[in-house]
Formats: C-alpha cells, sequence, structure tokens
C-alpha cells in the first residue's frame, strides 16, 4: 500500500519510509575517499582523536552539526549586502527583527558562538558554591560554570538513560527532583535553572511543553530565572508538533513562540540554529540584560556585532526566519529517524527514538569487551574511521572529566555520535555509512580499547592524544582489506 507524500521532509514508499530532501543541489564539493592505509596512518597521526583529523583524509564528515549545516541561496545571497559598520550596523537590525519574531524576545546580545554565551551567562550569575539544576549538562556549559566555582546538578527521568525505548520525550526534566533539590539547597544557592533543547550528550533527545510548562511553574514559585540553550530548538519544536498530540495542529513558529515565552533568558549557537557561525544571549528581562551587557564588549565586541562577522550576521537573520519551516527543520530528524531504523534493523544498538542532532551508537553494548576506563566510545569513533572514512564523535567517558583526586568520572554513555547537519548528506552516503557500521559490528570482537598519551585538563576530548590498547588497528584493516576483495 503507498501512502501520499506529507510536508515534514519523509516521503512514504510501499513499506519504507524514506526521507525526502526538500531542496536541489546546485553547488557541491568534491570529495575523497583515500585508502585504509592512509586512513590508518591518519589516525595515529591524529592520535586516535577525530578532531584532530584533517578533511583531506575524511570522507563524509559527521563530526558536528555545528557551524556544517548548508546555507540556503537567501542566506549567501545576503551576505553580499552586510553592512560593516563596527556599531549601529543595519545587518544587526535586521537579526534583531528576525530575533523578535522567531523567538519573542526583544532584548538581545550578539556573541560569537554558543559556548560565549556561556561564558557571559556564568561570569554574571554563576558564583562560588552556585548550583545549577539542568536537564542534562553540555561540555563547554560545564567548563564555564566550574570555572567560575558552580556545580551542575542533572535532573533528568530515568528513561533519558535507556538506550532503547519509545518515550517521546528523554530530555524530560524530573520536577520532583528539581522542586526538592530548592527546598533542599535554598534559591539563593541557585542562580537559574536550565534546560537544553534536545539534550546534546545523551542521544539530541528532546523534551516537551509540558515539562517545560511545569518547569517553568517551579521557577516562578521559588522566583529563580529560566534559562533555555536554544541552539536546537528548531528540532526540539519539530518533536514537540510531531509527538505532543496538543500540538499537532501547532506551526512551528507558534510552537517556537510559546518555547521561548517560559524562559526569562534565551541563548543559542547560530553554529547550529541558523549559520555557520555566531550566537545570541536574548531576553525581555532589563534587569537581566543590564547584568550581562557590559560583558559583550569586553569578551566579545561591540553591542551591534558581538566578534561576528556582519555577512554571518545576516545568514543568522534569514537562518532564523527558515528555522520556523517544518521542511527545513524537519529534514535532519527524519534522516536521522531512517538511519536510525535501518541500523536497529541490523541488530546495531542505536539510541531510539532518533533524536536531534545526529544518530546515536551506544558504544558499551558494541564492545561489551572494552571496559569504560579504555574508552570504548573514542574506540568506536576511531574504528568507524578506519573501515569507512567517516569522522564521528566521541560523547563518552573522553568526554567527561577527572575529580579531584585525579579518578575518571564514568560517563552515564558511551556514545558514537554520527551528525546528520540539515542539507548536507544524500541517502546514498546515509547507506554507506549504515554497510560499513554493520560490517564493524561483525567483526568488532577484533576491536580493544584506548589510553590516553597527552591529556589536557579541560576539555580533553578537543586536543588529547591517544593510543590503541594493542595491536587491533592493524588487524582490524588487515580483515577489512580481506573481506573487501
Amino acid at each position: 500500500m503507498n501512502h501520499s507524500e506529507t510536508i515534514s521532509g519523509v516521503k512514504f514508499f510501499s513499506r519504507k519510509e524514506i526521507p525526502l530532501e526538500m531542496h536541489k543541489v546546485k553547488v557541491v564539493q568534491q570529495l575523497q575517499l583515500v585508502p585504509v592505509e592512509r586512513r590508518l596512518q591518519a589516525i595515529q597521526e591524529g592520535g586516535y582523536n577525530s578532531f584532530l583529523l584533517n578533511t583531506r583524509d575524511i570522507f563524509l564528515d559527521m563530526l558536528t552539526d555545528s557551524g556544517t549545516n548548508a546555507m540556503s541561496d537567501e542566506q549567501v545571497s545576503k551576505m553580499f549586502v552586510a553592512d560593516d559598520a563596527y556599531a549601529g550596523s543595519q545587518s544587526y537590525d535586521k537579526l534583531e527583527k528576525s530575533i523578535k519574531e522567531v523567538l519573542g524576545k526583544k532584548l538581545i546580545l550578539p556573541v560569537h558562538q554558543g559556548r560565549a554565551a556561556e561564558n557571559i551567562l556564568s561570569i554574571a550569575f554563576v558564583k562560588e558554591g552556585s548550583i545549577l539544576p539542568m536537564n542534562y549538562h553540555f561540555t563547554t556549559t560545564l567548563a564555564h560554570i566550574q570555572k567560575n566555582g558552580g556545580n551542575v546538578v542533572e535532573l533528568y527521568k530515568e528513561e533519558a538513560m535507556k538506550i532503547k525505548s519509545n518515550h517521546p520525550f528523554k530530555g524530560n526534566m524530573d520536577c520532583l527532583r528539581l522542586a526538592e533539590l530548592i527546598k533542599k539547597e535554598g534559591r539563593d544557592k541557585i542562580p537559574f535553572i536550565r534546560m537544553e533543547a534536545s539534550t546534546n550528550l545523551i542521544g539530541g533527545q528532546p523534551f516537551s511543553m509540558k515539562n517545560l510548562k511545569e518547569v517553568r511553574a517551579i521557577a516562578n514559585e521559588f522566583d529563580i530565572p529560566l534559562v533555555l540553550d536554544a541552539s536546537l530548538i528548531g528540532e526540539n519544536a519539530y518533536f514537540i508538533f510531531k509527538r505532543e498530540k496538543e500540538y499537532e495542529n501547532s506551526s512551528i513558529a507558534e510552537i517556537l513562540i510559546e518555547m521561548c515565552d517560559q524562559a526569562d533568558i534565551v541563548y543559542f549557537s547560530a553554529r547550529k540554529l541558523s549559520s555557520s557561525r555566531g550566537g545570541a544571549i536574548c531576553t525581555n528581562k532589563k534587569e537581566l540584560y543590564d547584568k550581562m551587557r557590559d560583558l559583550v564588549p569586553l569578551y566579545e565586541g561591540f553591542l551591534t556585532y558581538g566578534g561576528i562577522s556582519i555577512r554571518e550576521i545576516e545568514a543568522m537573520a534569514v537562518g532564523l526566519k527558515e528555522t520556523i519551516r517544518e521542511d527545513v527543520v524537519g529534514q535532519s530528524p527524519a534522516f536521522i529517524q531512517y538511519m536510525v531504523n535501518e541500523l536497529d534493523k541490523l541488530s546495531v544498538p542505536v539510541i531510539t527514538p532518533g533524536g536531534a542532532l545526529g544518530c546515536h551508537v551506544d558504544a558499551k553494548q558494541f564492545f561489551p569487551h572494552i571496559p569504560q576506563n579504555e574508552y570504548p566510545a573514542g574506540a568506536l569513533v576511531a574504528a568507524f574511521f578506519l573501515v569507512s572514512g567517516i569522522r564521528g564523535m566521541e560523547r563518552g567517558t573522553i568526554s567527561s572529566t577527572r575529580d579531584i583526586n585525579g579518578n575518571e568520572i564514568l560517563a552515564d554513555m558511551e556514545l558514537m555520535r554520527l551528525a546528520l547537519p540539515r542539507r548536507l548528506f544524500t541517502l546514498s552516503q546515509v547507506e554507506y555509512a549504515i554497510d560499513r557500521l554493520h560490517w564493524l559490528l561483525l567483526n568488532r570482537d577484533i576491536v580493544g580499547g584506548l589510553r590516553f598519551t597527552e591529556e589536557p585538563p579541560v576539555l580533553r576530548f578537543f586536543t588529547g592524544r591517544l593510543e590503541p590498547v594493542g595491536d587491533w588497528p592493524q588487524r582490524l584493516i588487515e580483515k577489512f582489506k580481506k573481506d573487501m576483495e
């Protein structure tokens, strides 16, 4: 039985759901698939850290969606009419108008990217002994809060840690635990509550509007500001539209405004939300704006460019408006869900349901023989690069940190993330990734763990270097070459 197409970026053919690209390709960039011997040399040179690979050795770059979403023709065209003024730029006026229209916030502080917003927020509000409740942390968020003397308390629900599940909103905050924490620690210790739209480190899982409103009610009860990390808010709004019955007849634009109305401060990385660079902090409360305003010229740039190229501000302004379009924000989740479904059929352990940002593979189940202190997620990223030329990202214990005594803080999850940025990959490239990952699963016993050779004290996953435990990379490529003959 055939089903008719929808406007959500998914088309149904017979018994198989096929994600449909709602755009055409007009400009291309050449790719190359280097020999497996070169891939081994490249990963060795990069210290078994995918961040240290060079793109000349990468076939498909699924490291991140940050700054890698394909921009539209309208975004690119607007970059040519930018007003390059240091102060009072007309391009900033366009950004201000877009943020008011899409996010409903009037007071805007531009910053060069999302972690810059986290820096401003942390300096302005976090102090020694502060406690920051959130549905889940992000790596740079945690680092900025700790740098300013604060501590993060993650208040996720039990469902969030289940790899295989049909729960539609695994990014929800546990509101009972939130209220208990505030009563126990006292309101004065908590500068704000943070909600992350589509929790990055636990599979890009969204929260529901109902849950966000429950968190807002608790924030109101104790007079605590609610801060929304809106970097993946478009996708979170799409999931609310698709999965929360009360919003099935709402538009993405209406859902976005309602989400942002719940928050006192909204900040985002435009690298994820709308363009290749930039970000902003937004609010309607002048007292909150004033606490942050003077930090922007100090750390970023003047208030009408915030360290961003004016050309990028033009692209941001257009990209924000594109975020209200279902065919734009729905395309990446549709491709992710397709990849998740196909891998699940092949018994590859992936997080279900599919979330935002990318497909997440559970390295604990993929490599049950590798202990967590030998970084199975990092080993999976390295092994997958060897057999495919695809660069993924480790989201596990390497992305975690150590305690004050130097002991590993083992991550809640050990994941390899394969990012699927908006409008970037074709279905045949996704099928190739599925095929190579399935081959690796069938030969997983060959792969061993990793250990650090150079370990930076902060955000070690960016620049740290590792080496394999044993000679498994050589044995893996020998088996791969034999099977590919």
